[in-house]
């Protein structure tokens, strides 16, 4: 494995079942691995199993599909999919990355991110919706557990 996430890492992108389109800030990448190995290396990456970050969140939020992954703490490099990871259409998204979402149809949205590149989605509006509450909850409770330990020492 020649990635890792990275605080550039706006998404990540499915080819096929072996292939990735990585998209950053400044650069696109296409990876011979399966998005789901690159999603569980760069947790591995940073300390943690996917599965042990699944978990996390279930415990945090109580939430068990599409989960959003806390891939990185203190970067607050947090990550939503699309679909079920076991979609083969599914992609991750850096919430941090985003400026803006828009409903283009009933099926179809797109995401405006903050360096002005635009990706149209094959998810609809209301579930996109949600995937960013999901993923805004979890910033929070990750962001209110930091700030509570620094309060404790200080």
């Amino acid at each position: 494995m020649n990635y890792e996430i990275n605080y550039d890492t706006q998404l990540l992108l499915p080819i096929n079942d072996k292939k990735t389109k990585i998209i950053e800030q400044e650069n696109e990448y296409e990876i011979d691995e399966n998005i789901n190995k690159i999603m569980e290396h760069s947790c591995e990456y940073f300390g943690s199993s996917y599965e042990g970050r699944k978990e996390g969140t279930k415990k945090l939020l109580g939430i068990t599909h599409k989960s959003p992954i806390i891939v990185e703490e203190s970067r607050r490099l947090i990550f939503f999919p699309t679909a079920s990871v076991d979609n083969s259409k599914c992609i991750w998204i850096n919430l941090e990355k985003i400026d803006k979402y828009f409903k283009l149809d009933k099926n179809n949205s797109a995401i405006r991110f903050k360096n002005g590149n635009i990706i149209n989605l094959n998810i609809s509006y209301g579930s996109l919706t949600n995937q960013i509450l999901r993923a805004s909850r979890l910033k929070y409770v990750l962001e209110e557990r930091i700030s509570s330990k620094k309060d404790n020492y200080i």
